[in-house]
C-alpha cells in the first residue's frame, strides 16, 4: 500500500527567547493508505502537535513530513495550503462549523474553496448528510443541531473532498458517551468505505483498541502501545 504521510526525524521545540522547549525527538511514523492509527499520550505530550506539523500547519525544528511523498519543505505557503485542501481531512474536538450557514452550506465549503460550482457542490453535501442519517437537518445552522449533530456534520466536512487521510484530535472528547460511541464508529465507517488513512489522537483506550495500530507519545518519540 502507499505511504499517505511519512515523517522522518521529526523534532520540534517552542522557543522563549533563546530557550529551547524540546517536544518531539527525533520520531519517525508512516502513514499508509486505508491504515488507521491511534496516537496515546498524557496531555501537553505533544500530540496535537505533532498532527499540526503532519498537516503542514506547524514546521518543524528538524526532520521532514512527506505527504503522497511531497516534501512539505520544499514547497511555498500557498502550494502547502493546496496540498494540504487535497490530500488531507481535520476533525477536532470542538466542530469549528461556520455558525452563519447552515449544515448543507458547511459541508459543501471545502468543495467550494476548490473552486467548484454551488450546485454541484451542495448535491455532494446532500447525499454525505443523508447517509448519515441528517437529511432532514441540511438546511438547519449549528446552533441549532445537537452536540453529535454537529460533530457529524464536521466529520462528513472534512471527508467531502475524499482525502488520502483524515487527521482528527480528540473528535469524541466534547460528547457524551452515547454521541461520542456513535461519531466515533462512523468515522471509522467512513475511513473503511472511503480507504483513507486515519490518524486519531485520544486518550480513550476504547478506542485506540478498534484502529490497526495504537501509538504512544512520550518523551518526544512513539512506542507501541502493548
Amino acid at each position: 500500500m502507499n505511504k499517505i504521510i511519512e515523517c522522518n526525524n521529526l523534532s520540534y521545540s517552542y522557543f522563549d527567547g533563546k530557550k529551547a522547549t524540546p517536544i518531539l525527538n527525533n520520531l519517525n511514523l508512516s502513514v499508509k493508505q486505508g491504515e488507521s492509527i491511534a496516537i496515546l499520550g498524557q496531555s501537553g505530550c505533544g500530540k496535537s502537535t505533532l498532527l499540526n506539523l503532519l498537516g503542514g500547519i506547524d514546521k518543524p525544528t528538524q526532520g521532514e513530513v512527506l505527504i503522497n511523498g511531497i516534501n512539505l519543505a520544499l514547497l511555498s505557503e500557498n502550494d502547502t495550503t493546496l496540498l494540504r485542501g487535497k490530500y488531507l481531512g481535520f476533525v477536532y474536538q470542538f466542530h469549528h462549523l461556520l455558525n452563519d450557514f447552515s449544515a448543507l452550506d458547511n459541508v459543501a465549503m471545502p468543495k467550494r474553496i476548490q473552486g467548484e460550482d454551488q450546485k454541484s457542490s451542495q448535491a455532494s453535501a446532500k447525499k454525505l448528510l443523508s447517509k448519515i442519517g441528517l437529511k432532514h437537518r441540511l438546511n438547519h445552522l449549528p446552533s441549532e443541531l445537537s452536540g453529535g449533530e454537529r460533530q457529524r456534520v464536521a466529520i462528513v466536512r472534512a471527508l467531502i473532498t475524499n482525502p488520502s487521510c483524515i487527521l482528527a484530535d480528540e473528535p469524541t472528547g466534547n460528547l457524551d458517551a452515547k454521541n461520542a460511541y456513535e461519531v466515533f464508529n462512523l468515522i471509522l465507517t467512513l475511513n473503511r468505505v472511503q480507504n483513507c488513512a486515519l490518524i486519531v489522537v485520544t486518550h480513550d483506550e476504547k478506542i485506540s483498541a478498534k484502529m490497526d495500530k495504537a501509538l504512544i507519545l512520550n518523551h518526544g518519540t512513539l512506542t507501541p502501545l502493548i
